[in-house]
């Protein structure tokens, strides 16, 4: 890809002090957005729970994820292509990133078959058979008209030894590259600019790491997205393959870690140089009751909090409504009341928007790695 032809600007603002940590600024057709970022998982083209005027004015979203796994199968891609494109089927006019469907074909365990063409599978809704290629993908996000679209890739299991992990990424480079001459073939249909992140790979594995980056930084692309990672590898290893991957990735590129992860998690990969990010903890752990604030995790169903009229997170910005206390919301979730789930979903993603925005903020005050050192012990708490 020709540099001069990228279709995102990524702007760096500001590196932390004693740290790898950076704030930025990066320009899609579809809005500004300033990293570091979380972006609320909206699978099957919504976030469960939360509506888009929620998304935007009251959690603070600046960018949402679609699947392209979920979504060719439902509604499929006629119907989106026909409401003109996700923006205008979801009405969120903000910027889009879909993942490209690796990661849910790689869970699907025995009912998918990988060859050098690309991935057989069947639908976990009706078990119809599909196939997946680098181009379909290509032309599937096309349809989606997502702003950031992910290259089409093997998502290497954590547990994977060596030899398995090499071929692995043999074929995730080989389809890189397909993903790529098809991109320079089609073009967007909705009128904007759409970007292509390859995904590194290999495992646990420093060189074959390191092997992943060059690759796909020699095909020079807007941004770049770390994969394979939260995938049943150590806590420690997946900090260690950030290290390894950041210093070859561009400093004038956005570096996206995928599918991760919890507060403390994210906040360390902030610390080692990453700026996007993305996971379904925040509205999945709120749906089944468990809530983060800035003192630890709470488990609203424990029976301690039955008579506890304070807000979920007292001591911080009131992520949910002052009128919802830790007592009205443990009863709508042991009632499997519908509301119990908005509620904490909402508070949870908005408490992750507020983390990386006030991560940004002690970046630009040059506080963030003293700051972040106090934040971590507070997140792994239980209260």
């Amino acid at each position: 890809m020709d540099s001069q032809k990228l279709s995102m600007r990524f702007t760096l603002k500001h590196q932390a002090v004693n740290s790898e940590a950076r704030a930025g600024i990066l320009e899609t057709d579809h809005g500004v957005i300033e990293t570091p970022i979380f972006m609320p998982v909206g699978t099957a083209g919504s976030v469960k729970g939360i509506h888009v005027k929620e998304l935007k004015e009251d959690i603070g979203a600046q960018i949402i994820l679609g699947n392209t796994y979920h979504l060719y199968l439902r509604p499929g891609t006629h119907i989106i292509e026909g409401a003109g494109g996700l923006h205008k089927f979801n009405g969120w006019d903000g910027p889009i990133l879909t993942d490209s469907g690796g990661y849910q074909v790689f869970s699907l365990g025995d009912i998918r078959k990988l060859t050098e063409e690309g991935a057989r599978f069947q639908s976990h809704i009706d078990g119809s058979y599909h196939m997946f290629t680098p181009e379909s993908v290509i032309g599937i996000q096309r349809k989606i008209g997502a702003d950031i679209m992910m290259a089409f890739d093997e998502c290497t299991p954590g547990d994977a030894d060596y030899d398995y992990a090499k071929k692995s990424l043999g074929l995730t480079k080989r389809w890189l590259e397909r993903c790529y001459h098809e991109m320079g073939k089609t073009s967007s249909l909705y009128g904007h600019k759409q970007s292509l992140f390859p995904i590194i790979q290999g495992g646990i594995y420093d060189d074959l790491r390191t092997d992943s980056a060059k690759h796909a930084v020699s095909l020079d692309s807007d941004g770049y997205a770390i994969g394979g990672l939260s995938v049943g590898e150590p806590e420690a290893m997946m900090y260690a393959m950030i290290e390894v991957v950041n210093p070859i990735l561009p400093q004038n590129k956005p570096r996206y870690l995928m599918g991760v992860g919890t507060p403390v998690n994210i906040l360390e990969a902030i610390d080692r140089g990453v700026d996007l990010f993305d996971c379904v903890m925040p509205t999945r752990n709120g749906r089944n009751g468990m809530l983060f604030t800035q003192k630890g995790m709470i488990n609203i169903k424990n029976k301690k909090w039955a008579d506890d009229f304070s807000p979920v997170d007292p001591d911080g910005t009131s992520f949910v409504d002052i009128q919802y206390s830790r007592a009205f919301l443990r009863h709508l979730i042991i009632s499997n009341e519908m509301l119990g789930a908005e509620i904490a979903s909402q508070h949870n993603l908005a408490f992750y928007l507020w983390l990386v925005k006030e991560a940004r903020r002690q970046i630009l005050s040059g506080n963030f790695k003293n700051w972040k050192e106090e934040m971590v012990i507070n997140l792994a708490k239980r209260l």
